[in-house]
């Protein structure tokens, strides 16, 4: 809307800076103390697996290991197919792997537990080489029992390894539940300053947008009120700056809207005057009675009777008591009184068709939309042409609008001809009467569509030498919409 002057301030600037604040006061220590936490805990679950791996090596040292070496001695197994070597490394490289990720006295209970097995791998040794030399089994079984004492022993530094991990563990939570309480102490007393930071700026915020508002809510009342003259005086606050200035073009233009609408409702009340007159067309008038008196004469009573009960159901449809708005049933019923008027003075060169469901017939649509078109149809599309042609009318629904269409077989119109049409039904005001150049019913049908139902689109016009086709779309309206 223009400049920024000096002095202006933003509404969203002052929230986001005091936003960044109470972010920075709570956020903080809140953020300090979860990664204390995550780092604690991430050890926490470090250790607890470490003291996992150290307690699943115990029944390996403890049973397997000297139950293995007592079937080389008894001789359930050889020496070289026991597997007992293998459950030696793979208890060496464990603790190895534990040990490197350790530290104090874990560390130093398995480098002592990693030695000693270097003790009980040689004893292992000792029996296989003895078994392969056949020295006598009591030999052997003296060193099975060092086997066994040195793997207690072994499964005993494990125990103390686990000891420590658990005291360790049991230490580190303990930490974490301290930091949990202080962030939470801390977390609470920074709740409440931002409690009273809030309160403090929503009473300046208040007072800071509480006069700009009062003052665009009174000149939007005088606008309501039908008061174009109001407007408003700018303010300092940076986006109710912008609105003001857009309620007040908002203002000139509802001025400027009420002029047009006033004009728009002298042109529609012209081109419903002169499509009324037009309907009470005095040459049709006059040929329809003569009609009517030429069966008389002939006497076909029959026709005489149609043909004066379509001519009484077309003008009493054409006025309607004034109304505007009229079901679907009875425009269709309109233009059928119109066609079999007509058929009788053009029953060798016309025929026509009406496919309008009954089941859209209950709708309301502008009256007198369908038979302008239909006349056109006739007078310059059927009427000139050698051996006649048919008039199809059509009504469908489409979601939730009416498609209407009323096409000719007749000779079609010249592009320049359609396009002076075209030109002709963009303009705002309705045609005279005896305008030239045709088109009069097609341009006070689009005129009256876009007006009273408010939309851009009237009719659309197809035209080539196989006949003319005309549309258009209008919106689905019930009874009580109308109303």
């Amino acid at each position: 809307m223009g400049k920024i002057r000096a002095g202006e301030q933003s509404i969203v600037e002052r929230m986001n800076r005091t936003t960044r604040r109470l972010m920075a006061l709570l956020g903080t220590p809140v953020i300090v103390v979860m990664i204390m936490m995550i780092l604690m805990a991430s050890q926490y679950a470090r250790e607890n697996e470490r003291m996992n791996t150290i307690a699943s090596l115990k029944p390996i040292v403890e049973t397997e290991i000297p139950e293995t070496v007592w079937n080389m001695v008894s001789g359930r197994s050889g020496a070289e197919d026991s597997g007992v070597m293998d459950l030696i490394r793979a208890v060496n490289e464990t603790m190895e792997r534990v040990s490197g990720q350790s530290g104090g006295n874990q560390q130093l209970e398995l480098v002592v537990a990693r030695r000693t097995m270097d003790t009980l791998t040689q004893y292992v040794e000792q029996i296989r080489i003895n078994i392969q030399q056949r020295t006598p089994v009591v030999e052997n079984e003296q060193i099975l029992q060092e086997v066994r004492d040195v793997a207690s022993l072994v499964a005993s530094m494990l125990n103390d390894y686990i000891t420590e991990a658990i005291g360790d563990s049991a230490r580190r939570v303990r930490t974490i539940t301290r930091a949990a309480y202080a962030g939470a102490a801390a977390e609470l007393l920074l709740l409440a300053a931002a409690v009273i930071m809030t309160a403090r700026f929503r009473k300046k915020f208040a007072q800071f947008i509480r006069e700009p508002i009062a003052q665009l809510e009174g000149v939007t009342a005088k606008l309501a009120e039908g008061d174009m003259s109001a407007r408003l005086p700018l303010t300092q606050v940076k986006e109710l700056w912008n609105l003001t200035g857009q309620v007040n073009v908002m203002a000139d233009n509802l001025e400027e809207m009420m002029r047009q609408r006033l004009k728009d409702e002298r042109t529609l009340k012209k081109a419903e005057l002169r499509i009324l007159q037009a309907q009470i067309n005095p040459h049709f008038l006059y040929n329809t009675l003569d009609a009517i008196v030429w069966k008389a004469e002939a006497g076909a009573q029959e026709e005489v009777i149609q043909l004066t009960r379509s001519l009484s159901d077309f003008f009493r449809i054409s006025l309607s008591s004034g109304a505007d708005w009229i079901p679907i049933s009875q425009e269709k019923k309109h233009i059928a009184g119109y066609l079999n008027i007509q058929k009788t003075r053009y029953h060798d060169i016309l025929n026509y068709e009406i496919d309008i469901p009954d089941e859209i017939g209950e709708y309301y649509m502008l009256k007198l939309l369908l038979q302008p078109l239909v006349e056109n149809a006739l007078y310059h599309g059927i009427k000139n042409t050698r051996g006649g042609g048919m008039i199809r009318v059509t009504g469908k629904r489409q979601g939730e609008e009416l498609v209407f269409t009323v096409s000719d077989t007749g000779r079609g119109m010249s592009a320049e001809t359609l396009e002076k049409i075209r030109e002709r039904m963009g303009e705002s005001a309705p045609p005279a009467l005896s305008s030239g150049g045709g088109g009069f019913g097609l341009v006070n049908v689009n005129l009256r569509l876009r007006l009273y139902y408010n939309q851009r689109s009237g009719l659309n016009i197809e035209s080539g030498k196989d006949g003319t086709r005309v549309s258009f779309r209008v919106p689905c309206r019930r009874a009580e919409e109308i109303e």
